[in-house]
């Protein structure tokens, strides 16, 4: 129904940021990632998921579209309420979301308040079979695979292969991840500063 909200930051509070547009003020939920993005009195855009269910119609704000992506992810496990996607995106962003779901870090998720350790890992479990379907279903995209990866030496080999399953957690393509990761100095880089630079070029595209 909505896309996205553009106005100016009207209200923001712990877990709330509400966008002043055309004088309609719309209340959205948002993690502390995306409300430490906004300020009062400047111009806002947040991507929005209006959650529906019997009596409740609550519309939920991410400052950019990774959040977004891992929200309706998260969300989609049993056991994950919007509430605790939110918790969860509160102590890791996209990137380090992501990255956590690859490496199977499950007690970076349980530090997320009402997170505990099976729903963790649970979340882990079936994110990691939904990037290994992906893989399986994008043998195109597979064979370009070692140029990049072996941009990297030792060490980074890893941090490659890791970049670009994380890339594909967050809904992106293989072939995406490959062509994002062009031209890029690999080498000594970490997974997560991978990441990050792709998701900037990927941005704006």
């Amino acid at each position: 129904m909505f896309y996205y909200v553009e106005g100016k930051a009207a209200l923001v509070e712990q877990g709330l940021a509400v966008v002043d547009c055309g004088g309609v003020g719309y209340a959205c939920h948002a993690s502390q990632n995306t409300i430490s993005a906004i300020k009062v009195g400047q111009q806002a855009r947040l991507y929005t998921y209006l959650y529906v269910r019997e009596d409740i119609f609550d519309l939920y704000g991410f400052a950019d579209q990774e959040e977004l992506s891992c929200f309706k992810m998260l969300i989609g496990i049993s056991g994950v309420g919007p509430k605790a996607a939110l918790a969860i995106l509160s102590v890791a962003p996209p990137s380090r979301l992501a990255l956590s779901i690859i490496t199977g870090d499950e007690k970076l998720l349980t530090q997320a308040p009402g997170i505990g350790k099976k729903i963790a890992q649970r979340i882990v479990l079936e994110l990691r079979d939904k990037m290994a379907k992906e893989q399986m279903e994008n043998p195109v995209a597979q064979s370009a695979a070692p140029t990049l990866v072996q941009a990297g030496k030792g060490g980074g080999v890893n941090h490659t292969q890791e970049a670009v399953a994380a890339l594909m957690v967050l809904g992106y393509s293989q072939a995406e991840a490959f062509h994002a990761m062009e031209g890029l100095a690999l080498d000594g880089m970490e997974a997560e500063d991978i990441i990050r630079q792709c998701l900037k070029k990927l941005a704006a595209q």
